[in-house]
């Protein structure tokens, strides 16, 4: 499975860095890839897009929304 999110709040490389990282870590996770320009992310894998959204929102300081396929 492919899915894409839209993220709200990220201002430098290491924001990129750091959701890369949080979201790579869950569970069935198989790459994720973040566009800071586009303020897109794109993850595969096998993983509940409620856990990728509550995650990285759970870093504190950015806004996800889940975009349709």
């Amino acid at each position: 499975m492919k899915q894409e999110f839209g993220i709200k709040g990220m201002h430098c490389t290491s924001c990129k860095v750091l959701i890369e990282d949080v979201v790579s870590d869950i569970a069935g996770v198989t790459s994720c890839n973040v566009d800071m320009k586009a303020e897109k992310m794109s993850v595969e894998g096998e993983f509940s897009s409620d856990t990728v959204k509550k995650e990285v929102e759970g870093l504190g300081k950015y806004k996800v929304t889940v975009m349709k396929k």
